[in-house]
């Protein structure tokens, strides 16, 4: 019965790889919005983490990435 469990999870993996896959290289995934949104909540996150010690009170970036990306529009 284990070697069936194995088989079923790896196909269940490729077919979810695939699917991860397709997204990506979409023309309507807008992945550079996806890595900048990204950046922009690690960087936030660093902030406040490192705020005590800094002093810096700023407030944390909320905006969201715009249709526009790298100097191409995208829409």
């Amino acid at each position: 019965m284990n070697e069936i469990a194995k088989e079923v999870v790896s196909v269940g993996l490729a077919i979810v790889m695939v699917a991860a896959i397709a997204v990506i290289v979409s023309r309507n995934s807008q992945s550079p919005a996806v890595i900048q949104a990204a950046g922009s909540a690690f960087s936030n996150a660093l902030d406040v983490a490192i705020s005590p010690v800094t002093g810096n009170t700023s407030p944390p970036n909320l905006s969201y990435p715009s249709n526009y990306n790298f100097g191409f529009a995208v829409g």
